[in-house]
């Protein structure tokens, strides 16, 4: 995971240039379905606010390395399948 999120720089950084390489919003929405939680759940779990997790399913901005490996180690998935890298 470590390596993956390393390489993190090499991708976009704004959101619209991410909308592009990767269906962030509807992987976490997705992922937030499977594990039976909410926004607010969720937020708790990362220590974030409530408006950013929903701003991320929007599409309205991206997480940064800290949320994004949080993310990953809180709900048990790999980077890869959350950024939609292969």
């Amino acid at each position: 995971m470590e390596k993956v999120l390393k390489n993190f720089n090499k991708y976009p950084h704004n959101a619209q240039d991410m909308r592009m390489e990767t269906n962030f919003g509807k992987i976490l929405e997705t992922l937030m379905q499977e594990k039976k939680l909410n926004q607010l759940q969720v937020a708790a779990l990362l220590g974030v606010r409530q408006s950013q997790v929903s701003n991320w399913i929007n599409g309205k901005s991206l997480p940064g390395y800290y949320s994004i490996r949080m993310i990953c180690i809180k709900m048990n998935v790999e980077p890869t399948h959350l950024l939609e890298l292969k």
